[in-house]
């Protein structure tokens, strides 16, 4: 899949959907009134951008997505570690845990993600 990118506010209005869908475009229009202080246009522009992108769809006023939130994050998350860990792991997990420690819920949470991705 192409790499989306998205601008504060997209990712902000992309939040907005993820935790409300399925939602109206006109229940987005009042959301984003208050939330951004945005006029009708402005929410359908947005929306228009984010359905371009292919995260979501609009069908007949009900707006959906086509990739979750857990997806798209996971998506950006590899891109990132791909980016700029020349995709290793552990070079990422290294440079993040550096001065840091962790719980013992924490490694054996870890350690369950591990053996469940070795499993498949």
């Amino acid at each position: 899949m192409a790499e989306i990118q998205l601008g504060v506010i997209e990712a902000r209005y992309a939040d907005m959907i993820w935790e409300h869908e399925p939602v109206t475009s006109s229940e987005l229009v009042k959301m984003t009134a208050v939330e951004f202080n945005w006029k009708r246009t402005t929410a359908h522009n947005v929306l228009r951008r984010l359905i371009d992108k292919g995260l979501f769809q609009n069908d007949n006023g009900l707006v959906t997505a086509v990739i979750s939130r857990d997806e798209f994050y996971s998506m950006q998350s590899k891109k990132y570690v791909e980016d700029t860990f020349a995709g290793s792991l552990p070079a990422f997990i290294a440079a993040f845990m550096q001065g840091s420690k962790i719980t013992a819920d924490e490694a054996e949470a870890i350690h369950r993600m591990i053996d469940r991705a070795e499993e498949s």
